[in-house]
């Protein structure tokens, strides 16, 4: 096997380190609910808007970070986002206003599109070979699982020793810490003569009147909502409304006595059932149409919120659907970037990516703060998960429509157009 068919690339492991520290932090969130909501009297509303004001950020900041990388190189962007993902830890360890704590979530925000998905991915992709890529980007979005395995129990346990103010200063460390991966990263910008000859705008024209582009943009709507709700209102949702832990059950015997320490597990059980799942996907990808996975995908996953919602709730469905959603949670990451980096070449994909996970985070935003908003006037939250069982099957709809050609491909008269 040379060098080039290798699937496990420095740039992978590298990109790997940094995305799982990333994504470690920024699943921890929802732990941060309870803790912060009762040492300031707040209703939960407000870090809810906090937390959804992140991923809004994160969005917007997106195709930004993917266009800095494209234009002053791949690890300067990491280095940016890495240092504003710090700050704005740091200086939330110090808010004490529901204000302070939205404000501060436009930089965490901001530093988690630096050094997440659209820049690593991106960069993943250009170093992958064309038979090796869907399952690099599988690998390396299941990375950002291996992240949220460890962030929310980590949370959890640092919080049983530490201030939730110290928590986020240790967060802002090991963001840091993750910078030491740098040396791995260099890719080589793999691009057609086409694609070189093309400005960014031009072929972000081309990709923005491409309705294909758009059903895309559409249906990673849907996976937002659902991850930024679960990611954020989970943990709570498990602790408020789950039965309770029979002494002598599995659980018990392995320490998980508490719904709270259950609702936290459940998030790291999604995590690793993603690690398995995105890697799947990955494979799956280079071997079936992106669009018929992703709908099947999206078909996987209202089913499963639209069972869990109907049934009692109970350890055992929160186990249950903790590794059936989990099954399906990022697998729709590597087959989108896949997608976009097929259809409209390399070059750019990181920013093209970026644009499509805006709309990702769109609905993080709409999912995280509905959660809290709707929480707070019925008391419970069924109606925002009712609200996501719809919106996963839309997005199971728009995928199927997408014209999986390159754009390259399509002739003069499709590809202008």
């Amino acid at each position: 096997m040379t060098r080039q068919d290798n699937v496990f690339t420095p740039v992978l492991i590298g990109g790997c380190l940094v995305i799982m520290i990333s994504f470690a932090i920024r699943a921890s969130f929802g732990v941060f609910q309870i803790p912060i909501a009762e040492d300031f009297g707040w209703l939960r509303a407000e870090f809810s808007l906090a937390i959804a004001i992140q991923n809004l950020a994160w969005g917007i900041g997106q195709p930004i970070f993917g266009a800095i990388a494209e234009r002053f190189g791949d690890r300067r962007a990491i280095v940016l986002g890495a240092l504003m993902y710090a700050a704005g830890l740091v200086l939330s360890a110090y808010a004490i206003t529901p204000g302070q704590h939205q404000f501060l979530e436009i930089l965490v925000g901001f530093g988690i599109a630096g050094t997440g998905f659209g820049v690593i991915l991106a960069i993943v992709g250009r170093a992958a070979s064309d038979a090796n890529r869907s399952m690099a980007l599988g690998i390396a979005t299941a990375a950002g699982s291996a992240g949220q395995v460890f962030g929310a129990p980590l949370a959890e346990g640092l919080l049983s020793v530490f201030p939730w103010q110290t928590v986020f200063l240790i967060f802002a460390a090991m963001i840091l810490a993750s910078l030491f991966a740098l040396p791995l990263l260099r890719a080589p910008a793999r691009a057609t003569k086409a694609d070189l000859e093309e400005s960014m705008g031009q072929i972000v024209g081309k990709a923005i009147r491409d309705p294909s582009f758009a059903l895309i943009f559409i249906g990673f709507f849907s996976c937002g909502y659902q991850l930024g709700f679960i990611t954020a209102h989970f943990p709570a949702f498990v602790t408020e409304l789950c039965g309770p832990i029979a002494p002598g059950s599995l659980l018990h015997g392995i320490g998980i006595t508490t719904t709270s320490a259950l609702g936290a597990v459940a998030i790291s059980l999604i995590g690793l059932a993603n690690i398995a799942g995105t890697i799947t996907a990955g494979w799956l990808g280079h071997r079936f149409p992106k669009r018929y996975l992703l709908a099947g995908i999206y078909t996987g996953r209202t089913l499963a919120a639209g069972l869990f919602i109907v049934l009692p709730i109970t350890p055992e469905t929160v186990i249950a659907f903790s590794i059936v959603m989990g099954a399906l949670w990022l697998a729709t990451v590597p087959l989108t970037s896949g997608l976009v980096g097929y259809i409209y070449g390399l070059r750019y994909m990181g920013t093209l990516y970026g644009l499509v996970f805006f709309s990702h985070q769109l609905g993080s935003f709409l999912g995280v703060w509905l959660g809290g908003a709707l929480y707070d006037v019925y008391g419970d939250y069924t109606a925002v998960w009712w609200i996501g069982v719809g919106v996963g099957a839309l997005s199971a709809v728009v995928h199927l429509p997408i014209r999986e050609t390159p754009l390259k491909d399509r002739g003069p008269a499709i590809a202008t157009a």
